[in-house]
């Protein structure tokens, strides 16, 4: 089976590259941006039309939530709705099954009990606004195509809320953390197990992918400390607190429930896959 990934570099993106090099049962291609822009028509069709793979899993995205809504809108609906337009365009011309990844900002967080895949988007930033299209031309041009709705994804890289804490912690005396955001907390490990799970399976459609349970953005930052062994006040700040250009659903936490029944599986709550976690983030 032949399959590419775009945005390799990513941090989900360079997750799947480190996993399928243990894997080693796939034919498998892997493109960073540099390489690769999805937003790049003549790049897609020159690169992936001649490899004809069999699936092409898309880590490429916008996804700096504050800039969309400030000065880089136009660039997170070319890369989030345009972009995944040319794969899905290319998709349909190869017959290749297209895994993209959205994001639990589709929803506006009034719902106050876990979404499902049948509650109806409202997205209430421009980042969520631009998933949210994405989504929606894949579903509405495929056949072939699974969508992933992660949340607070977190693992080696830089661009999550665990990095950004380490860096927080070396230069300021206390941290001051939202208290009333909630959402769930999803290692990179989770989304490439489920998803290499599912492509083994067959499954296709729309799912919600984190792990299980919910967290405050507080909870998992003192969780994350307690377990990393660091000695940090936190502070239980509010969202109105911060001033930011984007507007967050104050609850957006996801329920798995369909990915866990298609697959015959538990995923395992946040905390726990935390703990796991821990010994691998080893960030500078």
């Amino acid at each position: 089976m032949k399959i590419i990934i775009l945005g390799s570099k990513g941090q989900l993106g360079s997750e799947f590259v480190r996993r399928f090099a243990l894997e080693k049962k796939y034919d498998l291609k892997h493109f960073s941006k540099q390489e690769l822009d999805i937003t790049d028509h003549n790049q897609i069709n020159n690169i992936i039309k001649p490899l004809k793979p069999d699936i092409i899993i898309n880590c490429a995205a916008y996804n700096l939530v504050d800039k969309a809504e400030s000065t880089s809108t136009n660039e997170a609906y070319k890369v989030n709705k345009m972009g995944v337009l040319n794969l899905v365009n290319i998709s349909k011309e190869i017959n290749a099954l297209l895994i993209h990844y959205s994001t639990d900002y589709v929803f506006d967080g009034k719902k106050e009990q876990l979404y499902s895949e049948d509650d109806m988007p409202n997205p209430i930033n421009e980042y969520g606004k631009s998933k949210y299209e994405g989504e929606n031309l894949i579903i509405k041009e495929l056949k072939k195509y699974l969508i992933f709705r992660t949340s607070w994804v977190y693992g080696l890289g830089k661009q999550n809320f665990l990095y950004k804490l380490t860096q927080w912690i070396r230069q300021q005396d206390y941290l001051k953390i939202a208290c009333d955001e909630f959402s769930i907390p999803t290692s990179t490990k989770t989304i490439v197990d489920i998803t290499l799970k599912s492509i083994e399976k067959g499954i296709i459609g729309l799912f919600h992918l984190t792990n299980s349970d919910y967290s405050s953005r507080y909870e998992w930052g003192k969780k994350f400390l307690v377990l990393s062994g660091i000695k940090k006040f936190i502070y239980p700040a509010y969202q109105a607190d911060f001033n930011l250009p984007a507007k967050r659903p104050r609850f957006s936490a996801m329920n798995n429930n369909k990915i866990s029944s298609a697959l015959k599986i538990e995923i395992p709550p946040w905390d726990k896959e935390l703990e796991k976690m821990i010994p691998l983030l080893k960030f500078e």
